[in-house]
C-alpha cells in the first residue's frame, strides 16, 4: 500500500483559486488549512511507522483530519458558489 500525503490542493483541485483567496482573505480559513496540513503530516508519519502512537491516538488524529478536511472543503464550496 502506497502511504501519501492528502494536501487540500491535490484533493480538491477545482477548488485551486478559491484555496489560495481563503487562505490569503480568512483567517480562520487559514488557520484550519495550516492545521489540517500538520495533522496530515503527523498522520503520515505514523502510518510510515515514524512515529510510533497508540491505536487510539491514531484514530483520533485521522478523525481531526476529516473533520477539517469537511469544514474546509463547505467553506471552498461556499466561496465557489456564492
Amino acid at each position: 500500500m502506497t502511504l501519501e500525503h492528502h494536501p487540500l490542493i491535490k484533493e480538491f483541485p477545482e477548488y485551486r483559486a478559491e484555496i489560495h483567496r481563503l487562505k490569503t482573505e480568512d483567517a480562520e480559513f487559514r488557520q484550519l488549512f495550516d492545521e489540517y496540513h500538520e495533522v496530515d503530516r503527523e498522520v503520515f508519519r505514523i502510518d510510515q511507522d515514524l512515529e510510533p502512537v497508540s491505536d487510539a491516538t491514531a484514530g483520533q488524529l485521522k478523525r481531526r483530519r476529516l473533520f477539517l478536511k469537511d469544514w474546509l472543503f463547505q467553506r471552498l464550496r461556499e466561496a465557489a458558489h456564492g
